[in-house]
């Protein structure tokens, strides 16, 4: 078997696949076969790269070239050019609006400069429907780690931190996995809500679309933490690329023992399904969420406890934005202290910010 020389990442989000990244993935392999460079060159299909204005993408790797605007028909030439000849194909790279200068490496690029990703470290880097690409990545090397760990310990683990949730009210997330763990139940839930309704808002799908085995390997954490033996993901039907991602990480997940009865052979079970809603704006709330779930209608209930002690079927079910959970699975050499890098922030904690959006 030819040794692989060469991939071409292609962005398989919402956006590009809407300006046909499909096809050029189709006529990328096409072009390959024709030219005998099949089997030392592979198209992966990635998740989203974030720079939606100058879609489609394709990433050359090894040597990061980047083209923007790429079209079907585009797939031939980039083959011939850059693959076979090793030259890069001038007129699809990226053009620098300050200086009108070619800038072919994402890393030389102002809009990829300044961003320190790490909810979204593998969103336009891997392959999401393929685990094996996520563990060569560190991915359930975090959940793995912890289920070597005593639950209080990893708990305080998250308590120490300092993260907060990001859905708005800031709630420190060390409590409220304190409170799950401290309610008495025979079972208990960790509810993923996937329920994304602001408008135009969509930095939390690009994950659950880039990067579905990080949300179940955190939520596996959170379930070992707070004594959870089941999860549940909210998500509307508005997202069927989402879902479709989400179900083969969950049966790969499965079928890896990393979901299941005695996850990795640590005696601790856990598993997860999808519930899918109906696009309502409020069902972000988690106890209209909650109602949605259990088929009633979507609406808060001022009247209930905190979910962490009574929710879900009126048992303590432990609600998390997606986007929260991305956090507990990044699996960093230098742990909390990651969390705490500026100090002089009033919410500590990572954030994901749509382009346009504004943060701190």
């Amino acid at each position: 078997m030819a040794k692989i020389n060469n991939y071409i990442l292609v962005c398989g989000g919402t956006g590009c696949r809407a300006s046909r990244s499909e096809e050029i993935i189709a006529a990328l392999r096409r072009a390959l076969d024709r030219t005998g460079e099949s089997e030392r060159t592979r198209v992966i299909r990635t998740g989203c790269f974030g720079f939606c204005e100058q879609g489609p993408i394709v990433k050359m790797i090894p040597d990061n070239t980047f083209y923007v605007s790429v079209k079907p028909e585009d797939a031939e030439e980039i083959v011939r050019e850059h693959v076979v000849k090793g030259r890069k194909v001038e007129r699809l790279l990226y053009t620098a609006p300050d200086t009108g200068q070619h800038v072919p490496d994402s890393k030389h690029m102002k809009f990829y400069k300044p961003q320190l990703r790490i909810a979204l470290r593998n969103c336009g880097f891997i392959d999401p429907e393929n685990i094996g690409e996520y563990i060569a990545r560190d991915g359930y090397a975090a959940l793995a780690k912890v289920l070597g760990m005593q639950p209080d310990h990893v708990l305080q683990e998250i308590i120490d931190s300092g993260l907060r949730g990001r859905g708005g009210g800031g709630f420190p997330t060390g409590l409220k996995w304190k409170i799950t763990r401290d309610a008495k139940a025979d079972r208990k839930y960790v509810v993923c809500n996937a329920d994304e309704g602001d408008p135009g808002a969509f930095m939390d799908r690009s994950i659950l679309e880039g990067d579905p085995h990080s949300i179940l390997e955190a939520m596996a954490i959170n379930g070992y933490c707070t004594g959870a033996s089941h999860g549940l993901i909210y998500i509307r039907a508005e997202y069927p690329l989402a879902i479709e991602r989400l179900r083969r990480a969950i049966e790969q997940a499965r079928e890896y023992g990393l979901l299941g009865n005695d996850i990795l052979g640590s005696g601790f079970s856990f598993d997860i399904e999808l519930r899918y809603g109906a696009g309502a704006f409020v069902c972000g709330e988690e106890t209209a969420l909650i109602h949605s779930m259990e088929g009633r209608r979507g609406r808060t209930d001022r009247e209930t406890p905190v979910p962490e002690r009574i929710g879900l079927q009126g048992l303590p079910d432990q609600c998390e934005q997606r986007r929260n959970l991305r956090q507990y699975s990044a699996h960093h050499p230098a742990g909390r202290r990651m969390v705490l890098l500026d100090r002089h922030r009033k919410e500590q904690g990572h954030q994901s910010l749509r382009p346009g959006g504004q943060g701190q």
